[in-house]
């Protein structure tokens, strides 16, 4: 697609010695605003998460600027690299593999090395995989609390998930789809079988937004041969009146369940009734230590 009748505009200039934040498409290469467009044709340099992928973009769009990477593990150089660009007079846009800089991606390093120095830092808004997702959700979208990527050491992980239990609003995640089906497991020990929803390969031709229990999507990922594309998870806040059984009938089944497994260690058997009750891993446990000490 020619870009003649974006270049040709010169009513918005660019003003020399400024940081434009560039949010790219998800998946479709469509979804890019002409503003976008516009900067990254018309900036000095392109700092980008991952040069091959926004090659692909600028190539569809003919668009020539040069490049340089900027990943997590150069953002500190780039960063000083990028400053001086900038206090030489130069423009930049710094851009992602896809969607908006800086929010669980590489950049904010960047950013906050500009705005110390004084140099004007400019957003250019458009495609997010938080909104997109949240907006197709069927999930509370007046509030919510964006995670991101949980920590992958597993204790780290479990303290997140604990704070997270009682909070009300929508939670959202990102995953790789290599550890997707392990966080569904852990979301299901932590906060209980919620309503949840998985978007995968969001605006892409093979997009899949898979809504239900953690333990329906869990199931309906387990029947794919591979799980492909980056996953959005979003996850129902805590509500009490939606918490399955009430405390008494709860405590029933938990003590009628570990009274026919005696033989069971309490671990695995507060594992086997998360599964079981779909209920916080959290509250099976301490209903169980307290009837434990009854004894």
């Amino acid at each position: 697609m020619p870009l003649n009748f974006i270049v040709n505009d010169s009513s918005h200039n660019l003003v020399p010695g400024t940081l434009y934040i560039v949010a790219t498409p998800i998946g479709n290469m469509e979804d890019v605003t002409i503003r976008s467009l516009k900067v990254l044709d018309q900036v000095d340099l392109i700092a980008a998460e991952d040069t091959r992928e926004t090659q692909k973009l600028l190539k569809h769009y003919h668009i020539s600027t040069p490049l340089m990477a900027c990943h997590d593990h150069n953002e500190v150089q780039c960063a000083e690299k990028i400053i001086l660009h900038l206090k030489n007079g130069d423009t930049i846009a710094l851009v992602s593999d896809a969607g908006t800089p800086t929010v669980s991606d590489p950049g904010y390093r960047v950013v906050s090395m500009a705005v110390h120095e004084n140099i004007e830092v400019v957003p250019i808004p458009g495609p997010s995989a938080v909104m997109t997702a949240l907006s197709v959700s069927a999930l509370p979208s007046d509030t919510f609390v964006f995670q991101g990527f949980l920590p992958k050491k597993h204790g780290k992980k479990r303290k997140i998930l604990s704070q997270l239990s009682l909070e009300s609003r929508t939670l959202i995640f990102y995953e790789s789809p290599r550890r997707i089906e392990s966080l569904l497991d852990d979301l299901i020990q932590s906060l209980g079988d919620r309503e949840a929803m998985l978007g995968r390969e969001l605006t892409k031709s093979y997009e899949e937004c898979i809504r239900g229990k953690l333990s329906h999507i869990k199931e309906c990922l387990c029947q794919k041969k591979t799980v492909k594309g980056e996953c959005t998870l979003l996850v129902s806040g805590y509500d009490p009146k939606n918490q399955g059984d009430d405390d008494d009938e709860l405590k029933q089944k938990i003590q009628k369940y570990l009274e026919e497994h005696s033989d069971i260690p309490m671990s695995q058997s507060v594992k086997n009734m998360v599964a079981l009750y779909g209920v916080a891993r959290k509250k099976i446990y301490e209903i169980s230590l307290a009837l434990k000490n009854k004894k």
